[in-house]
């Protein structure tokens, strides 16, 4: 791990004397090399997170957890994670005098970000309740399509025919789920329950799919170089507002007095209650260091990408330890979600080559 971060720490943005001085006085950051040892390692946590954390979350609904600001907190409760490798990184940069500490702006975000992320999770949460882990997980997956709007927007990210197409056929995958309205509806949930979870997780979508382009942003926006410290800094500041976030819900809700009471209560155990708790807090966390990580290394609409490639495993998962129906609609739904997917890789693999063809093609 030592050497990973060691590693992570060569994505700075280049120092030497080939930068253009024009360049430096306009506060405008070079492009910095691709890191894959980095990228392999938070593709790596976003997939286990992706997949572990809503089993977790549809774990604590199923065996009597009823209260939705509560699993919305442990989505980022386990921030203090974070501590360690940040301390370790701290000592290092201290006796080496190096600059270490974000800057006080992107902390800001960090905040603001945060508040937007604990009612994302808390949406999230209420979906979760009402849905099975492989609907949501396929509604979920039009994340996608807002990040790629909004990184339109926000960011000026470029779209290609082939990245439209694949927000096209994964909008369309969302709205064949919601035809078949409570076709896999939980014994124990209304149609009028099962509606509010389906819109609510598509709302949860639109957020997040407008929080990653603001990350990128806020990356953007420091006008110096960002190490991977700082954007596990960045993290820490994230995850820490959202559970401040979750945690006035749940005074106001009176939860904090309720988990005792509902620990005996849980069909599978006190212990098992305390450790699916735990469980989708490091679980979750792991997506959030994926998450902010990926922005960092590549783009939002990258991260958004991978995130909705990995949900259809989750779907999968959902069906093997859950035992979840796999409707005619939901198998319809993934494929036109696989079919996006590949268009939008596909355009990506054309774009490059393109791009790697121009330099030859200039006149010398």
């Amino acid at each position: 791990m030592a050497l990973d971060i060691e590693r992570a720490e060569e994505t700075q943005l280049p120092t030497s004397t080939n930068v253009d001085t024009t360049k430096l006085e306009d506060d405008t950051p070079p492009k910095r090399k691709i890191n894959w040892l980095l990228i392999v390692m938070n593709v790596t946590c976003i997939g286990l997170g992706t997949i572990g954390g809503p089993l977790m979350v549809r774990l604590y609904f199923l065996h009597g957890g009823s209260k939705k600001w509560l699993s919305s907190w442990f989505q980022t409760a386990g921030f203090p994670i974070l501590l360690g490798p940040l301390s370790f990184l701290y000592m290092k940069h201290r006796a080496r005098g190096q600059r270490f500490f974000a800057e006080p702006k992107l902390m800001i975000a960090s905040a603001v970000i945060g508040v937007l992320i604990g009612l994302d999770n808390f949406m999230y949460s209420h979906g979760l309740a009402a849905l099975p882990v492989s609907t949501s997980s396929l509604l979920f997956s039009t994340q996608l399509a807002f990040t790629a709007f909004f990184a339109l927007i926000i960011v000026r990210q470029r779209f290609t025919p082939y990245s439209v197409n694949a927000v096209v056929l994964m909008t369309l995958g969302s709205v064949l789920l919601g035809l078949r309205k409570g076709g896999d509806r939980p014994a124990n949930v209304s149609n009028g329950e099962y509606m509010v979870g389906f819109i609510i997780t598509i709302g949860a979508a639109a957020l997040i799919g407008f929080v990653l382009p603001c990350v990128e942003l806020a990356y953007a926006k420091v006008g110096k170089a960002i190490t991977y410290p700082v954007v596990l800094q960045f993290q820490l500041g994230v995850t820490f507002f959202a559970t401040v976030f979750s945690t006035i819900g749940m005074i106001a809700n009176k939860d904090f007095s309720a988990i005792s009471r509902e620990a005996k209560a849980y069909t599978i155990g006190e212990a098992k209650y305390y450790l699916v708790i735990v469980s989708g807090a490091t679980l979750f966390q792991l997506v959030y260091i994926g998450s902010l990580g990926l922005v960092f290394c590549t783009s939002s609409l990258v991260t958004g990408v991978v995130t909705a490639t990995l949900l259809p495993l989750t779907e999968i998962a959902a069906v093997i330890f859950f035992k979840e129906k796999f409707t005619g609609e939901k198998g319809m739904s993934l494929a036109l979600c696989l079919w996006g997917f590949m268009s939008y890789f596909y355009g990506a693999y054309i774009m490059e080559r393109k791009q790697r063809k121009a330099p030859e093609e200039e006149p010398k």
